[in-house]
């Protein structure tokens, strides 16, 4: 009886075991990618060899978007999501996440959100997946649709000032000058030194300007600079 009982924990452990040893196999997968992508790569064609398992495809496809070939990895990607072995809702959202991505990366935009819609449906409460959309949106000058993506955005991620520059692009691009504003101060508040927010500014102050607003940052009105600086 003895015997009997530790057979069946065995086998009861057993797949959370090998489960532990995939997910630490792709962990480290994933720290060569950053030291040498072409490492990994070969490591993952090893690992594919000896059962092509779910993680050893989504190595070698993270590998070879390192290496610059963002569509096949992306390709690659997706197609494990949509395997019979691509594993929970929440990995298989992972998959579409990287995809959608790598095909920003590849330089196509539409192929990105359709992965990324895909995504989201699995993951329909992951803010950046929005802001992964909306940057494709951008891509494609689609911006009252990357403006709905960065609301959704920012009201899935607080305090998330790349989202509240975006918009803020993305509000200036459809004119509303005011609500841009907003956003860009609001981006300013949260990383001041952020160079592509302080460029943004400048140029939605300009569009005020040249469409005849007042200046929101109240710096053309009354003296010149030398008499607000020197106070005399």
């Amino acid at each position: 009886m003895r015997v009997s009982v530790l057979l069946v924990l065995a086998l009861a452990a057993a797949p959370s075991a090998f489960a532990q040893t995939e997910r630490e196999r792709l962990e480290q997968c994933i720290a060569q990618i950053d030291k040498d992508a072409e490492v990994a790569y070969q490591d993952g064609l090893s690992w594919l060899s000896r059962g092509n398992r779910p993680g050893a495809r989504q190595c070698t496809a993270l590998a070879l978007i390192a290496l610059g070939q963002a569509a096949e990895g992306a390709a690659r990607l997706e197609e494990l999501a949509n395997a019979p072995d691509g594993g929970s809702e929440q990995e298989r959202g992972v998959y579409l996440a990287q995809s959608g991505n790598a095909w920003l990366m590849a330089g196509l935009p539409n192929e990105a959100v359709v992965t990324l819609t895909n995504a989201l449906k699995l993951r329909p409460e992951d803010g950046e997946l929005y802001k992964d959309r909306a940057r494709a949106q951008v891509t494609l000058k689609k911006w009252d649709e990357a403006r709905r993506d960065l609301s959704t955005a920012i009201q899935l991620s607080a305090g998330d000032a790349e989202a509240y520059r975006m918009r803020g692009l993305a509000l200036l691009k459809l004119g509303k000058l005011e609500d841009a504003w907003i956003d860009v101060t609001t981006a300013m508040s949260l990383a001041p030194m952020d160079v592509n927010v302080v460029v943004l500014r400048g140029d939605v102050r300009e569009a005020m300007r040249v469409a005849g607003m007042e200046d929101p940052a109240g710096l053309g009105a009354g003296g010149d600079a030398r008499t607000r600086i020197v106070g005399n």
